[in-house]
């Protein structure tokens, strides 16, 4: 089944967060689309792969010379036999709405030539066939941005585990840091593979590499305090509202020992937690064909 989610609703209520947590969960979001351009999407759904299986349009009042148009063009959309159509209007107080605005000095789309509370308002008169059209409406009045992404994953039934994913990277620090970690540990400490001859050449994902990386106590020690604070961690990363957590280990070159654990670390992870688990050897053929090109 291919979902179509039209996200809409009063200015300041919360849309970029939900936007925010479809796109988490693979959805292809599209925001101030105009309603002229709803019946390609549609068309495109049709005919591409699994890109815009699942899409979300966010829609509000910044088109404001078109958005009349939008309820005509929704009830004229040629919907497919296997597509779900879901308008999803996000609303809140208005003593709620005036403060939001307050807090990030931000303009009100109408908010020209009349007072704020007064464009508050209007918009709700303009929008008030397009909410009474709506699937489902969320008041995020009390709602913290962490709550609003919540309810929309409970709405589509997800849990925040489903949408949660863990990189992990192996690199090498004479190549640089990953500029996107979050976690960062140095593996240097341990014995380095690479003066042995037989070894030299090899990397982590190689088993005669992986097994005189795991055979020293410090490894060990090592990875098991680190499996255990990842343990305590990474649910606490979800609580939290974190979509994505990225964990570089790094070596010298990135090629024997970082890859060698993010190898061990993975298959733990993919094992124990329903979360979403890359794993990624940034630099681990670089050695190699360096020295080839000698």
């Amino acid at each position: 089944m291919k979902n179509l989610i039209i996200l809409t609703g009063m200015s300041g209520a919360g849309k970029s967060v939900a936007l925010d947590a479809l796109e988490d969960m693979g959805y292809f979001c599209i925001d101030n689309l105009p309603p002229v351009l709803l019946p390609k999407i549609v068309e495109l759904m049709e005919s591409t792969n699994e890109e815009m299986h699942d899409v979300a349009l966010g829609i509000d009042l910044r088109g404001q010379s078109m958005f009349e148009n939008y309820i005509h063009e929704i009830n004229q959309l040629p919907l497919l036999k296997d597509m779900k159509l879901s308008i999803l209007f996000l609303d809140a107080a208005d003593e709620r709405l005036i403060s939001r605005y307050k807090e990030t000095r931000r303009s009100h789309p109408l908010n020209k030539g009349i007072t704020l509370t007064e464009a508050i308002r209007e918009e709700r008169d303009i929008l008030t066939d397009l909410k009474g059209n709506a699937t489902y409406i969320f008041d995020t009045t009390d709602f913290s941005p962490k709550d609003l992404k919540e309810e929309v994953y409970k709405y589509l039934n997800r849990t925040k585990d489903s949408i949660f994913s863990v990189n992990v990277l192996s690199f090498g620090f004479k190549h640089g840091l990953p500029k996107d970690a979050d976690l960062v540990f140095d593996v240097r400490f341990l014995p380095n593979p690479y003066y042995i001859e037989e070894l030299r050449k090899k990397t982590g994902l190689d088993q005669e590499v992986y097994d005189y990386v795991m055979k020293f106590n410090d490894t060990e020690r090592f990875y098991r305090k680190l499996a255990d604070m990842l343990k305590f961690m990474l649910p606490l990363y979800v609580k939290e509202g974190k979509s994505q957590l990225n964990i570089a280990i790094g070596c010298t070159g990135g090629q024997h020992r970082s890859v060698a654990l993010v190898e061990r670390l993975s298959k733990r992870l993919k094992n124990k937690y329903k979360y979403e688990i890359n794993t990624i050897h940034r630099d681990a053929h670089i050695e190699g064909e360096v020295r080839e090109k000698d």
